[in-house]
């Protein structure tokens, strides 16, 4: 079979309806990553394979019906993205044609490529016209925590440790460790968290979890917009090059400039640091392979409140106030 940049629907169709497994290779077999577009065994999925190096892992999916699994095959490590919703399998397979081109055409890393086209479709399809109250306490407690960051080390740091927008396993990647912030306005420090792993350290990084309460402000209190605004202000004077890159983060963490914005909120408390290892999480170890197969989600939510900090926390938080 022909080495191709693009597979007809047509084509796949046909193999669908048949009920016939195959493959139709992407790219040039001297390039690299390896490109596949994939019709599974028995005809009833469709994937595309993106070859790994040994340094890489696959990128992490927050949309629940696209699913990123690592599979081997062939003596290489692959990324699979398939979808868990075989009624979206049409638009599902434009979706992978254009991952595909953005990698084979356009040169874009795995990750480039999927996040890229995400935002994209997000942006065209279905930009939601407003964040819920939940997802706006959450940008204003990032928001909050990267303004105490740059305090201490400068903005451009502060921008890029912000990884949670990405979907990475934390909120901010900084210099020896990770944290994970999670904002709350109930007066009891109750959290959720999304996944087995979110409350677990990567190897040789430790992870502190702060524990954000905000309450409403009245008239001192702050907007979101009026965070956003300060943040990108203080960016553009102190760390110019990095102001697309916040541009980048806000567009994915969902915000939009046409949002309805007139909630007013403050800290209620000053927030709490507690090292992973304090904090009351499921296991991963608990359970059984045959769990891992079936479970698809995990959400669940913690109550810390009365817990002590942690003793010798990092500086980073202190002087915490909304941008």
């Amino acid at each position: 079979m022909t080495e191709r940049p693009h597979v007809p629907w047509t084509e796949v169709e046909y193999f669908l309806g048949k009920g016939q497994a195959t493959t139709f290779p992407l790219s040039p077999r001297s390039v690299h990553p390896q490109v596949s577009y994939v019709v599974g065994h028995g005809g009833r999925d469709i994937a595309l394979h993106v070859e790994l190096d040994r340094r890489h892992r696959p990128p992490r999916s927050s949309l629940p019906t696209i699913r990123i699994d690592q599979i081997a095959d062939r003596g290489m490590r692959l990324a699979r993205i398939s979808t868990t919703q075989v009624t979206l399998m049409r638009d599902f397979h434009d979706l992978l044609t254009a991952v595909a081109d953005r990698i084979v055409t356009h040169g874009r890393t795995l990750d480039q490529a999927f996040e890229e086209t995400v935002r994209a479709w997000s942006a065209l399809l279905s930009r939601p016209r407003g964040l819920s109250t939940q997802k706006r306490l959450g940008l204003m407690g990032e928001l909050a925590t990267m303004h105490c960051i740059a305090g201490k080390q400068g903005w451009q740091t502060a921008v890029e440790a912000w990884t949670g927008p990405e979907a990475e396993e934390h909120d901010f990647g900084l210099p020896g460790y990770d944290l994970e912030v999670k904002t709350t306005a109930s007066e009891r420090r109750r959290h959720t968290i999304h996944g087995i792993g979110q409350l677990d350290p990567a190897p040789e990084r430790p992870l502190w979890f702060v524990s954000v309460q905000l309450t409403r402000g009245g008239a001192n209190g702050r907007t979101l917009s009026e965070c956003v605004r300060a943040v990108r202000a203080a960016v553009g004077e102190h760390a110019p090059a990095s102001l697309n890159h916040l541009e980048r983060q806000l567009a994915a963490s969902g915000w939009a400039e046409d949002s309805s914005d007139d909630e007013r909120w403050t800290p209620r408390s000053d927030p709490i640091l507690l090292d992973s290892s304090a904090l009351p999480r499921l296991d991963a170890s608990a359970l059984s392979d045959f769990a891992w197969e079936r479970i698809t989600d995990v959400q669940y939510t913690i109550d810390i409140t009365g817990l002590q900090p942690t003793l010798e926390p990092p500086s980073v938080l202190t002087d915490f106030r909304l941008p």
